[in-house]
C-alpha cells in the first residue's frame, strides 16, 4: 500500500525540494517555463506570458492539500534560486506504481542538479511512501535526461514510437525507464 505524506520539505547536500508558492510564479517563468530550450522537452511547450505560469503555479499550489500530490520545487542553498520541479504523477493503487518527472531550467544543466533531486525523491518514494515502482520517460532527442535516471539506478525498459506530440505539433518517440522497490533497497542498503 502507499503511504501518501503530500510533499514534505526534502534536503539534499546543495539542494532543498519544497513546496511551491504563489510569490514563486516569476521565477518559474524566467527560469524554466518560457525558455523553449527546456520546454521542447515537454508537451505543452514554453509559457508566452507570466500570466499562465502564476496561472499554472495557483493550480500547483491549490492541490498541496491534498496527500497523494507530490510536487516539489527544486531550490539552491547557497543562492536560494528556484531553478526546477520534480513530481510524482499517475499513481495506480492496483500496482502500487507511479511515475516521476522533472525539469530543470537551462542555466543548471549539466551540473548534477537533476541527479540529486530526483536521488532524493526516488528515496522518498521507495522508504517512506512505499512505492513498489517509480517510471519515467524522455524524449529520445533529449539523451541527457536518460544519463540522470541510470545515474539513478533507473533501467531502460523500451522505447515507445510517437509516445507525446509537443507544442509544435512533432511526435516524440520515448525512452522508458523503470525502478522497483526492491532493487533499489537492494542496491543502495
Amino acid at each position: 500500500m502507499i503511504y501518501y505524506s503530500g510533499t514534505p520539505t526534502l534536503e539534499t547536500n546543495r539542494i532543498v525540494l519544497r513546496k511551491l508558492e504563489l510569490s514563486d510564479a516569476q521565477s518559474v517563468y524566467d527560469h524554466w517555463l518560457s525558455d523553449d530550450r527546456v520546454m521542447d522537452n515537454l508537451i505543452k511547450g514554453a509559457h508566452k506570458s507570466v500570466e499562465e505560469t502564476i496561472k499554472r503555479v495557483t493550480e500547483i499550489v491549490s492541490q498541496y492539500d491534498k496527500d497523494e500530490f507530490c510536487y516539489w520545487g527544486i531550490q539552491l542553498k547557497s543562492s536560494g534560486d528556484l531553478i526546477g520541479a520534480i513530481d510524482f504523477f499517475h499513481f495506480d493503487s492496483m500496482t502500487e506504481n507511479c511515475e516521476v518527472g522533472y525539469t530543470i531550467g537551462y542555466e543548471w544543466w549539466n551540473k548534477g542538479y537533476g541527479t540529486e533531486a530526483l536521488s532524493a525523491v526516488i528515496e522518498f518514494g521507495f522508504r517512506t511512501m512505499n512505492i513498489h515502482k517509480i517510471s519515467a520517460a524522455h524524449n529520445t532527442d533529449n539523451p541527457a535526461s536518460g544519463k540522470i535516471m541510470r545515474k539513478v539506478g533507473m533501467k531502460q525498459e523500451g522505447t515507445i514510437k510517437h509516445m507525446i506530440r509537443n507544442a509544435k505539433n512533432q511526435y516524440k518517440d520515448c525512452a522508458v525507464y523503470g525502478l522497483l522497490q526492491e532493487d533499489y533497497v537492494n542496491d543502495v542498503k
